[in-house]
């Protein structure tokens, strides 16, 4: 579908701001996201002589024409879910938690453990949020863990490790965001600059290792190591098929689907016909991640069904249910495409933004700083981060294209994804952060409260950590400093009441 642009001036960035502000006002991002893009149409239409009528229309063409541009990736995200559910009905989680329990006699090594299972369940986080906590809830409050330190850990590998993990729906989201600059390539070049990600994910396995807690969570912890808090109250709740799965019913359908995904989309691009590994898997990625989702859900049709832990018709019924859940992210992409598609293809957005930025006086090194912290507390409001980077990541790329910034892209991106995940891991009303207090059975605002300093303390230190990459230009030697920093304040906090 062909669309003509207008420029329209300093109208033309109404639209993201009313998304941006209604989003930040009500705390509900689906309506904003629509009156954001439904208002770039009125603009695009009067501008053109059109009517209310036409916007309507061209509205819905927009949607149509993004939905076209990346239905590979909702088929992706569709059996993705469907194979979600399926591994958290099979009985493998009990399986895997009944394994663990039996070799894991320390502290030090449940927390590792779990630190280390919620690492490796990198392709959604909240598949991850709940299985891990139903894995390893009972092991946790054995060994007298508390429930929101188990928490704390679950929600720090969940949407951290996503974001950063190639293969997850997190990363095609992203990519998708990004198709006009790089697509798949450039999310992948985001990862060093992710210092949010990398920090978080660094601080929960040090702290897993050393027990060197502080604040609200060690209180929790001498309350748990006492015989007080909710960990005392060990439940059995697993969910699964009355014992019948085993470890490999959790393992083999997630490795084969990574497996799969990993060689699909290196098939879909070429790379069995000659072309090079790196320029194969950035051709088509959600095409080749699509044909690893359906290897993964084959494996589960063959592992499952012979053996009776789930009948033909649960199966059936667990992919329309796993497909269920992922429409509300989903429609949140959509809008997020559309209203990028306004601002790029329709009113200009674009054009004014790097026209205001090549004609003034803004020093352009701190730029990733700025968009950390106003994704950041655009996430924490609204408590969701794909919906934050869809909003910002468009005007990032409208800022990144004025004369002098093109450099500053990759920093700037990955400061972006950094102050999403940041917001979003920690703000009461993100799901991420409900449903790891649901695995973990924690109070959901003892969650929040013990959360909150290790989370912020990490954003701290990425800040300034982004303060020097804008203007150094590299990633490893702030990341460097900024693990040096955390590490360095989490000796002098845990000595701190």
């Amino acid at each position: 579908m062909e669309f003509t642009m207008i420029e329209t001036g300093w109208v033309s960035i109404l639209p993201p701001v009313i998304a941006i502000v209604l989003a930040l006002i009500t705390k509900e991002v689906y309506s904003s996201l629509f009156i954001g893009l439904f208002s770039g149409m009125l603009i695009y239409s009067f501008a053109s002589g059109g009517t209310i009528v036409s916007a309507v229309a061209t509205t819905f063409d927009m949607m149509y024409a993004k939905i076209a541009d990346n239905a590979y990736m909702i088929i992706f995200l569709a059996l993705l879910w469907a194979v979600v559910t399926l591994v958290a009905k099979s009985g493998g989680s009990e399986a895997y938690g009944r394994w663990a329990g039996k070799r894991l006699k320390t502290k030090r090594s449940a927390a590792l453990a779990t630190s280390v299972l919620g690492v490796l369940i990198f392709i959604d986080d909240g598949f991850n949020c709940l299985t891990v906590g139903t894995v390893m809830r009972p092991i946790t409050d054995r060994l007298k863990i508390s429930r929101e330190k188990l928490a704390y850990i679950i929600d720090a590998t969940a949407a951290p490790v996503c974001i950063i993990a190639p293969v997850s729906s997190w990363a095609v989201a992203v990519a998708s965001e990004v198709s006009q600059e790089g697509g798949f390539g450039t999310f992948l070049s985001t990862i060093p600059y992710n210092f949010y990600a990398l920090l978080t994910i660094t601080m929960v396995l040090f702290i897993s290792i050393s027990g060197m807690d502080f604040g609200p969570m060690k209180k929790a912890e001498e309350a748990a190591a006492s015989g007080a808090g909710d960990a005392a109250k060990t439940d059995a709740g697993q969910e699964g098929t009355s014992g019948k799965g085993s470890v490999i019913d959790l393992v083999l359908p997630i490795a084969v689907l990574i497996v799969c995904a990993i060689l699909g989309m290196a098939y879909v691009g070429g790379f069995f016909s000659g072309t090079s590994f790196s320029e194969a898997i950035g051709y088509n990625p959600t095409a080749g991640l699509t044909l690893g989702a359906f290897a993964g859900l084959v494996t589960a049709f063959v592992l499952y069904i012979p053996r009776r832990l789930m009948t033909a018709k649960d199966f059936v019924s667990n992919i329309v249910s796993g497909i269920g859940n992922i429409v509300p992210p989903m429609l949140i992409l959509i809008l997020s495409w559309s209203l990028g598609g306004v601002c790029r293809q329709l009113i200009g957005t674009g054009v004014f933004i790097s026209g205001f930025v090549s004609s003034g006086k803004f020093p352009m090194g701190l730029l990733p700083f700025l968009i950390f912290v106003v994704a950041a507390l655009m996430s924490f409001s609204m408590g969701t981060s794909w919906g934050t980077f869809g909003m910002l990541i468009p005007i990032v790329t409208m800022i990144c294209a004025a004369d002098g910034a093109g450099a500053l892209l990759i920093p700037t991106l990955g400061a972006t994804l950094a102050g999403s995940v940041y917001g979003d891991h920690c703000s009461p009303i993100s799901d991420t952060t409900i449903l790891a207090s649901t695995g973990a059975a924690c109070q959901h605002i003892r969650h929040v409260e013990t959360q909150l300093p290790y989370a912020t303390l990490v954003a701290v230190v990425c800040a300034v950590g982004y303060l020097l990459a804008g203007f150094m230009l590299n990633p490893w030697i702030p990341l460097v400093i900024s693990i040096a920093v955390l590490i360095g304040a989490l000796f002098i906090l845990h000595r701190t009441r």
